[in-house]
């Protein structure tokens, strides 16, 4: 069993992030070998954190959809529903990095404006 969702979300974030890792890549590549398509696939692919946190919503819709078509009583279910969980815990971290992405454009914008307050340019 393979937690397609977070190794597609580790292949995203390594395009998004510049990672070079080798390694680290080419085992995610292999986890989600035959598994590349719809959403998993857009988010093993994502350029940016707003398409990464789009693909994997619909990667979590697609999830719950198959938890819900499965009977409880299946031995996958409980592992299905564990992957839940990591990937709506995956999720906020995706939101956190956002969030925080942003306050750090915030505060360089609040930077420059005191920098040209404190010095300010003739034209």
């Amino acid at each position: 069993m393979s937690c397609y969702e977070l190794e597609a979300l580790r292949l995203g974030l390594m395009n998004v992030l510049g990672t070079e890792d080798r390694s680290a890549r080419e085992h995610a590549e292999q986890e989600l070998d035959g598994h590349l398509d719809g959403p998993i696939e857009a988010l093993a692919h994502a350029n940016t954190l707003a398409g990464i946190e789009r693909h994997l919503d619909a990667a979590l819709v697609d999830l719950e959809e198959e938890i819900a078509a499965t009977p409880n009583d299946d031995p996958e279910y409980d592992y299905l529903r564990g992957r839940l969980v990591a990937v709506r815990d995956a999720e906020r971290a995706v939101a956190r990095i956002t969030t925080q992405g942003e306050s750090v454009l915030d505060g360089l914008g609040e930077a420059h404006d005191v920098l040209h307050e404190a010095f300010p340019v003739d034209e």
